[in-house]
């Protein structure tokens, strides 16, 4: 149990029946009435985000979780193979616990699993994901400035659009939350 004085970014809350991350916290005192905290929630299951306000001082349940370090080694039907780095064990992970981003995971990405003792809570990957374009129609010269887009696959075989100039083999810098090019890097 804490109360809303021990709130911290990232500090993991049981709450309506569910696991929640605190993204954003502010303690608000207005003139008149009570003080409270005005919270931004991030469920760990789903990753829907929501607001919410506590009475200051009010007890909330805690959950301790550990976070470590694994690597995406292969996919394996419905989940993914991935290896702890210190122990070098191994342990399939439903695809369902990555979320919208796997698509643009490659194989021997570092990737965060938070546990609650044994139980996998959330897989976190990276927010960035350098991929290479392996097809897209051909660029031209000078053709920045229209912000026009054309479809292109990516080495992991995720399709997204970006802008005319990409050509076949240039890398890219993908949002993994949301699927949209970034920018181009110089390999």
């Amino acid at each position: 149990m804490a109360s809303t004085s021990d709130f911290r970014n990232g500090l993991i809350i049981k709450f309506k029946n569910d696991l929640f991350s605190i993204v954003e916290f502010q303690h608000v005192k207005p003139g008149k009435g009570g003080a409270f905290v005005r919270t931004t929630l991030k469920n760990l299951k789903t990753g829907r985000v929501l607001e919410n306000t506590f009475r200051a001082g009010e007890k909330v349940d805690t959950i301790r979780v550990e976070r470590k370090k694994y690597q995406y080694l292969y996919r394996d039907g419905e989940s993914l193979v991935c290896m702890d780095n210190e122990t070098y064990e191994q342990m399939n992970i439903p695809i369902s616990l990555f979320g919208d981003g796997v698509s643009y995971l490659k194989e021997s990405e570092e990737i965060d699993i938070l546990f609650n003792g044994s139980e996998i809570i959330t897989v976190e990957i990276p927010v960035f994901a350098y991929l290479k374009v392996v097809e897209t129609e051909p660029g031209f010269k000078g053709d920045t400035a229209t912000g026009a887009v054309k479809p292109a696959k990516l080495e992991t075989g995720v399709h997204i659009n970006v802008p005319l100039f990409i050509e076949e083999g240039d890398l890219l810098k993908v949002d993994t939350r949301t699927g949209a090019y970034a920018e181009r890097v110089k390999s």
